[in-house]
């Protein structure tokens, strides 16, 4: 049985609101959830208590029992008194944009890895929410073992907390160094590494598989893959390569998430060349290239050379009666290559793209910082868009 959920989203001026909406909707569903009710409104700042207002509140609260609504989602990030004051007026269970992506990051999670960061950004966040989670925070407990005499039971779920984090922490660290000892062997053997980054489902999964013959699961879903796969390609004159399918990224992705998955986006900080995978088919591509661009920032992984990867071409008519191609900037260098990863077309041409840049040491390419018109300004030459038609 699903449960029925309300998504409330306000608008604060910013161009993609009609798509983060719809991105809501996606995540809902990749959730668990089920949307029966949109909520939308335009302010211009939060309100401080209830982030919508009272007015718009008691418009949720009336869609609330018209539908049979269980969990209501904002699509905003709300402080934990906004979220404690909403809960109490609608007698719902409310929930912001970054509990819902962390609870699909816990549902997603295979690896023993994977599940130790996700704990790790679960409990980071919870940290702050901690006066929400019960209703016996100030009973006074004396006792001996877990608490001390007079601790309040907040002060416990605090020190047992920061001891799992302590502990998951030391665990990832032990990871991390495993992960360093089989990237310096990578690096002795001359090995060049390749790290496919992108937005959510842009195709990530089917193309690393179309490549390297692997199984990765690769879904029409957001977040399918979590855990970092590596393969070795063969390239025919310039031999071995490796390439790594990551997480993938979406906008606002919650900071919790991004230090967290710091050891698995360690294969991309230290990848000698990404392979930028955009949906070419995707009407905000160049907001979603954007935010990938705003997380490799944050990682330290900005100035790392890019091909920029149109994937879904069968589904863009315009691009799809082009065919795949290669294009290249005044100097020769390779920009983008347009190709589908679902039917094969162009991934002979990508290999091309690889061969050379391996041949020219990467320096035929451009990082993201040299060529910011490339990385987002969306050009078709004199294709026009579909949605321009």
């Amino acid at each position: 049985m699903t449960t029925n959920a309300a998504l409330v989203g306000i608008d604060f001026g910013k161009l993609d609101f009609e798509a983060s909406l719809q991105e809501l909707d996606l995540l809902t569903q990749s959730a668990g959830a089920t949307p029966v009710v949109t909520i939308t409104g335009r302010r211009r700042s939060p309100d401080a208590k209830l982030f919508i207002g009272s007015g718009k509140a008691e418009e949720l609260r009336d869609a609330i029992a018209e539908f049979d609504v269980e969990l209501v989602i904002f699509n905003h990030a709300l402080t934990p008194g906004q979220q404690r004051n909403l809960e109490h007026l609608l007698q719902r269970r409310v929930v912001d944009r970054t509990s819902l992506i962390l609870d699909i990051f816990a549902q997603r999670a295979k690896s023993h890895e994977g599940k130790l960061q996700v704990e790790l950004a679960q409990l980071q966040y919870l940290s702050t929410r901690l006066v929400r989670a019960w209703t016996h925070l100030e009973r006074q407990k004396g006792g001996i073992g877990l608490r001390g005499p007079g601790e309040t039971q907040l002060e416990t779920d605090r020190r047992l907390l920061g001891e799992r984090v302590k502990s998951l922490k030391a665990r990832l660290e032990k990871l991390q160094r495993q992960h360093d000892t089989q990237r310096r062997a990578r690096q002795r053997s001359g090995t060049m590494s390749i790290s496919l980054v992108g937005y959510t489902n842009a195709g990530k999964s089917t193309l690393f598989n179309a490549m390297t013959k692997a199984n990765a699961y690769a879904a029409d879903q957001l977040f399918a893959t979590l855990d970092t796969t590596s393969r070795r390609v063969y390239l025919g004159d310039v031999g071995n390569i490796v390439l790594s399918d990551t997480v993938g990224f979406i906008r606002e992705l919650p900071h919790q998430l991004v230090a967290a998955f710091r050891a698995t986006l360690e294969e991309t900080v230290h990848a000698d060349m990404l392979l930028h995978v955009v949906d070419a088919s995707s009407q905000v591509r160049k907001e979603q290239m954007a935010e990938v661009n705003a997380v490799l920032a944050e990682i330290d992984a900005a100035d790392i050379p890019q091909i920029l990867v149109w994937n879904k071409i069968d589904a863009v008519p315009e691009l799809a009666a082009q065919g795949p191609r290669i294009e290249r900037d005044e100097a020769g260098r390779v920009t983008r290559v347009f190709l589908s990863a679902r039917t094969g077309q162009g991934l002979d041409l990508l290999r091309e793209a690889i061969s050379e840049a391996v041949v020219a040491g990467t320096g035929g390419l451009q990082s993201q910082h040299e060529a910011p018109d490339v990385r987002l300004i969306d050009r078709w030459d004199d294709v026009p868009r579909a949605e321009d038609r």
